[in-house]
């Protein structure tokens, strides 16, 4: 059985999505074994609703080496075996990327390599794509490492940019692929159907067209 974490910062649909997938089968041989936050956030109630244990590290409070030591010991206390970073706003450390190599995925709400790095998150990401009045935007589910959404990208799938979209409708819409290409992202991996080759991830199994 896979061991989930999800790490997240805010509202937790997204982290939502994943545990609902689980309980309904969706997610196979899998279970999320906790749910952290990096400060104080509705993600941890939405976890406990789900009766998944919810741990609050607090960052900004520790400081970052004393929460990156915090995040590690509950993590090997845990026995994750994979890592989620579901909405999750701070940049995961160089020695918990080494521990769990391609072994954390992120959800990113562009088609990366656009719009997305550093001071990208949120409506941040949304609000750039309108300024450049690209057509299509959407989102990513990719591998972490050291860099700051630069691993080698698991799924894709585009969102049409409207004329009449503010950051927030365009938000909205793309979240409802989040809500979709995280929970498939992590059945992939669930049931070893990824392979990682460089900057390549190969879905094992899939049709070639």
């Amino acid at each position: 059985m896979t061991r989930i974490a999800i790490l997240a910062s805010g509202n937790g649909t997204d982290c939502e999505a994943v545990m609902t997938a689980v309980e309904q089968g969706q997610i196979p041989d899998a279970a999320v074994a906790i749910v952290i936050a990096n400060r104080p956030a509705p993600v941890l109630e939405r976890a406990r609703r789900h009766g998944v244990a919810a741990l609050l590290i607090d960052r900004r409070e520790l400081g970052r080496a004393a929460y990156d030591t915090a995040l590690a010991t509950a993590l090997a206390e845990h026995r994750v075996d994979l890592i989620v970073l579901a909405g999750y706003l701070s940049i995961v450390s160089g020695a918990t990327v080494t521990t769990y190599r391609n072994r954390i995925m992120n959800v990113h709400p562009s088609l990366i390599p656009a719009f997305c790095g550093c001071g990208f998150y949120g409506e941040h990401v949304h609000q750039a794509v309108l300024d450049a009045g690209v057509k299509l935007t959407g989102v990513t589910v990719h591998f972490v490492d050291e860099g700051t959404d630069s691993g080698p990208i698991i799924l894709q799938e585009a969102v049409n940019v409207l004329d009449t979209d503010d950051a927030a409708t365009l938000a909205a819409r793309v979240l409802v692929v989040e809500h979709r290409l995280l929970p498939q992202a992590v059945a992939l991996y669930c049931s070893g159907r990824l392979s990682v080759q460089g900057r390549k991830v190969h879905i094992l199994g899939e049709e070639k067209k």
